[in-house]
């Protein structure tokens, strides 16, 4: 069943997206991706896209990962320059902070946002380093993983985990007993344990990831398949229940892998090693949601194209929190139409 999928078969869907590094699917056949110019693009069952933006446009934010709620609104984790937090955007484009500081401390430029069943927030935070490419080395460990329990009177949010090698993306297991957090510059997929009052413990490296491989995005699938997308590479990794990886697809030219092995090995990693692809289609995917009628179809975001891509598979893929949620409504916001 693990069959590799050839790029012959991998497809561009939407145009004139910016910088869609994440992408969710809803039952409805909607697709979101973050997008740069501040909010998120919507591309309808129908292949028509729109935008949900602030309107307030001074907030000029930069957002990474995206969450749907069950209001119609949706977080965005932004990845600012110097400054990051979470920030809600209504239907009607109303924007305002959701988290922007932890302990006091404001939230350094933000990653990633996920919604559990129980209605938690999780948030990530890659490095406390300014810039971030700072953090872009296999010794750098001060990422971390912010918990925000809106069912929880009077609970701030809180830092429930630490000394993370660059945190990316994060997911709560199907059964709602582990988060699964991707350290990308440690190169480990780990999981924590999650106690009825949040609090993570146990945590155990599920998976390490060799040359070339720096894991971003993930999701599940029905068998108990964990897919991880790899930027630089282009790869989407399958890890089976019993451990084992098999790559489902890849994209990348050796010689300039090479040259980005050799700067990570170095601590040289910087931003031209993340912007530059040398590929035959994909164009640093970033990450993977699995939608369709049947859960079958894979969609990959990316950061350097305009568009993101899908695929067949033939693993079904577990549907997440926000599978059946409606989304945004058009008609409640003045809207940007795509051109």
């Amino acid at each position: 069943m693990s069959t590799m999928i050839s790029l012959d078969n991998i497809e561009k869907v939407g145009t004139g997206l910016n910088r869609p590094e994440c992408v969710l699917s809803t039952s409805n056949g909607r697709l979101y991706t973050a997008d740069w110019r501040g909010g998120v693009g919507i591309t309808e069952a129908d292949g028509s896209q729109w935008y949900l933006l602030p309107n307030d446009k001074s907030l000029n934010l930069k957002p990474n990962g995206i969450c749907l709620m069950p209001d119609g609104s949706v977080l965005i984790a932004h990845l600012g320059d110097t400054d990051g937090g979470v920030y809600r955007i209504a239907q009607d484009g109303t924007t305002t902070p959701f988290c922007l500081e932890v302990d006091g401390n404001s939230l350094p430029p933000s990653n990633y946002v996920h919604l559990d069943e129980k209605g938690r927030v999780w948030i990530t935070i890659s490095t406390r380093k300014m810039p971030r490419s700072e953090g872009y080395k296999p010794d750098v460990c001060d990422g971390f993983v912010v918990l925000v329990d809106t069912s929880a009177e009077n609970v701030p949010p809180r830092i429930v985990a630490d000394n993370l090698g660059y945190t990316n993306e994060c997911l709560v297991s199907p059964d709602g007993n582990k988060l699964y957090v991707n350290e990308t510059f440690a190169r480990k997929l780990v999981s924590f344990d999650i106690a009825e009052n949040g609090d993570l413990s146990n945590k155990t490296t599920v998976a390490e990831f060799g040359l070339g491989t720096f894991p971003d995005g993930m999701t599940f699938d029905t068998d108990g398949g964990i897919w991880i997308t790899s930027i630089v590479s282009n790869r989407v990794i399958r890890i089976a229940p019993d451990g084992s990886q098999t790559v489902m697809i890849e994209d990348c030219n050796n010689d300039h892998l090479e040259w980005v092995e050799a700067a990570f090995q170095a601590g040289e990693m910087g931003r031209p090693h993340l912007d530059n692809a040398q590929s035959k289609k994909l164009k640093n995917i970033s990450s993977l949601a699995f939608g369709g009628a049947d859960l079958k179809t894979g969609y990959l975001g990316c950061l350097l194209d305009q568009s993101i891509y899908s695929f067949d598979s033939d693993y079904v893929g577990h549907a997440p929190v926000h599978w059946n949620f409606d989304g945004p409504n058009k008609s409640s916001m003045k809207s940007e139409t795509a051109s």
